[in-house]
């Protein structure tokens, strides 16, 4: 008998992430900009749950276990506020994670697509929906392990990581988590050998920012100061800085070219790098296209009086985590 039909469901988990430095080139003819970029996956995780289906369906549902469910945003062209909701059909990347691994599976080892039972797929989120943390990403992740396991396909991380790739730029990194140096368009992963522990918090914001739209507010705001862009570098001192955990130092050299983009859209978003800072952050930062905000902290006892602090200021929800986190991982068979 197969694990997956005595088990009859699998779990996997897959980290958000954050950007410790995210450099911006210039706009490419095809619409997209290289970037070189510091990840560092943190201890906030998506959970994905596989389950059999006779019928060869794959579907996707959301826990209600999940914290996050949905988020307003602006649409741009009426004003209006609108609610992003995790899709639940064929445009959610763990289903479409779900369909790349099993025509993989088809097409590479021989297996009989009919022979695959179908998938439920539940998605528990903790990590924000438009946040600028990959909680996509880790569900297509989760997603491609927990599916690995229940159709029992002998994929290695790499392996997966490789097919991810095929549905956005931090999938690979969310299955391989750690550290990583990015570069390309965020796929061309470089992992860091680190020790130590880093220790942030994370302030979701109550309302979603559209990535494309941050980077193109990126562009106008260079077109109109005439800025010459280079291609982007990562410095160097800050790579060394994560790898042994020095937070002082990662805090003098953390950098985001999409924060004055994402800032110049949501301005509270000043407000609250400013209460961070005044509460004893070593350094705040939009985490990567935004809206989130993530704060560096000396150790665990500051993260935790920074959350409190935060939380009696400003009446947001702050999360305390660590860093590096590893990667996608199986949670254990039910």
């Amino acid at each position: 008998m197969r694990d997956s039909e005595f088990f009859g469901h699998v779990t996997a988990l897959a980290p958000g992430k954050v950007n410790l430095s995210l450099r911006v080139g210039p706009l490419r003819p095809d619409g997209y900009h290289d970037v070189a970029t510091l990840y560092c996956a943190v201890s906030l995780y998506e959970e994905v749950t596989a389950a059999p289906r006779e019928d060869g369906a794959i579907t996707v549902s959301l826990s209600e276990r999940s914290a996050f469910t949905g988020v307003e945003y602006t649409d741009e062209t009426t004003g209006e506020t609108l609610l992003a909701e995790v899709p639940l059909d064929e445009g959610n990347l763990a289903h479409r994670a779900a369909v790349l691994l099993r025509e993989h599976l088809t097409r590479t080892a021989g297996v009989d697509a009919a022979t695959l039972p179908g998938v439920d797929l539940t998605i528990t989120k903790n990590v924000p929906i438009a946040g600028g943390m990959g909680g996509g990403s880790a569900d297509a992740a989760a997603a491609l392990v927990a599916c690995s396991a229940l159709w029992e396909a002998g994929l290695s991380k790499e392996q997966l990581a490789e097919l991810g790739a095929e549905l956005g730029a931090d999938v690979p990194f969310a299955i391989l988590g750690g550290a990583a140096v990015g570069q390309g368009v965020g796929d061309e992963l470089s992992p860091l050998l680190t020790r130590g522990e880093l220790h942030l918090v994370i302030v979701p914001a109550s309302s979603g920012l559209s990535t494309p739209q941050v980077y193109g507010t990126l562009d106008e705001m260079r077109e109109r100061a005439e800025v010459e862009v280079d291609e982007p570098v990562l410095d160097q001192d800050l790579v060394r800085a994560v790898c042994t955990a020095d937070a002082e130092m990662i805090a003098t050299l953390m950098t985001n070219d999409l924060q004055a983009p994402a800032v110049s859209k949501l301005p509270s978003l000043e407000d609250m790098m400013d209460a961070g800072m005044i509460e004893g952050a070593l350094q705040g930062m939009v985490s990567g296209s935004g809206p989130t905000v993530m704060f560096l902290t000396r150790d665990a006892e500051s993260a935790a009086q920074l959350a409190t602090g935060l939380q009696e200021r400003t009446d947001v929800w702050a999360i305390p985590v660590t860093a590096p986190a590893p990667g996608a991982r199986l949670l254990g068979h039910s």
